[in-house]
């Protein structure tokens, strides 16, 4: 019991260290934190923690350069593109993501807001076939409705298949996390917070490691499905809230 108190104290203090708008400055959440309407920080949102791998910094700034080559109006540009206007995205590229993924994604953003409605009801249609795990297949599964080569399906996890699906996981948490701190979104109405699952990559899986809140030794969906019960224990409404902890103790101080 001492050890899970001591526990509890330390993730509530690191949440609350790091769960405020300096946070953003460096985060990929500043991306879409550059946008007003709940539209422009979708596709935001979602692009930025597409590429969120590698260098913060890096990531940052070729999430910053995607939104500039969207004429700074991500949403507009969606619905309005034509062919001729993705030539301007030839020489982009984040690591394996390339000018054929931009283009696929460019094509299914517009498919999902012309034909479904827009990302919220797409997670949300499939949040009603069962967990997060569903939910996030379900998106995929809609988003490659459009022409698509092989290689750009790599960037859109799919849990049912084992992935921890971290990416996805943080932009769901931006996106329907509310609690006033001004750094998540909290603008989806239709899922709750504690729906969601926790992000899970190398440094939180450490972290949970060692602080005794995950056994499961592969950084996969079911590791984070058990990180996100153990965190129930603290905040069963929002146990994703943690999260802010967890990578602050494992990135900026190597916990």
């Amino acid at each position: 019991m001492e050890q899970i108190r001591n526990v509890a104290e330390l993730l509530e203090e690191k949440f609350d260290q790091y769960n405020c708008l300096k946070f953003i400055e460096t985060d990929p959440i500043s991306v879409p934190h550059r946008y007003k309407t709940k539209e422009d920080r979708e596709i935001a949102g979602f692009l930025a923690a597409t590429i969120a791998w590698g260098q913060r910094k890096s990531i940052v700034q070729s999430a910053q350069k995607l939104m500039l080559l969207m004429d700074d109006a991500p949403y507009d540009f969606v619905m309005n593109f034509r062919e001729k206007d993705l030539k301007r995205f030839e020489g982009f590229v984040h690591r394996t993501f390339n000018y054929t993924d931009i283009t696929v994604f460019l094509y299914s953003l517009k498919n999902i807001f012309q034909t479904h409605g827009d990302i919220e009801k797409v997670f949300a249609n499939g949040i009603k076939m069962g967990g997060m795990d569903h939910a996030i297949a379900h998106f995929r599964n809609v988003f490659f409705e459009v022409p698509h080569p092989l290689r750009t399906r790599k960037h859109v996890s799919n849990p049912l298949q084992g992935s921890s699906a971290k990416r996805i996981n943080m932009f769901l948490r931006w996106m329907i996390r509310k609690d006033g701190r001004g750094v998540d979104f909290g603008i989806w109405e239709s899922i709750r917070p504690d729906q969601l699952i926790c992000p899970l990559d190398v440094h939180s899986g450490r972290v949970a490691r060692r602080l005794g809140l995950l056994k499961r030794k592969q950084d996969d969906w079911k590791a984070a499905t058990e990180l996100t019960e153990n965190l129930r224990l603290f905040d069963p409404n929002d146990p994703v809230k943690y999260d802010f902890a967890l990578f602050g103790l494992g990135v900026f101080e190597k916990f």
